[in-house]
């Protein structure tokens, strides 16, 4: 069975944990950051958030050596 290849675009993305999940950047913290308050942009937008469960079938599909 030949080699499979990773999509390059989602091997930036996603990491994974050492239990196996899936990790990914927030959304919203890439511009327009004048108006978005201290705490928005330093708690809830900095953290890594866990890729859903629905979504993780896909991302695995993409990453077949992750």
């Amino acid at each position: 069975m030949p080699k499979l290849k990773t999509k390059r675009a989602a091997a930036k993305r996603f990491r994974a944990t050492g239990t196996g999940k899936i990790r990914r950047r927030k959304a919203f913290k890439n511009h327009i950051l004048e108006h978005k308050s201290s705490e928005q942009k330093r708690r809830r937008l900095s953290n890594l958030a866990l890729v859903h469960e629905r979504d993780e079938e896909n991302v695995r599909l993409m990453l077949p050596y992750l």
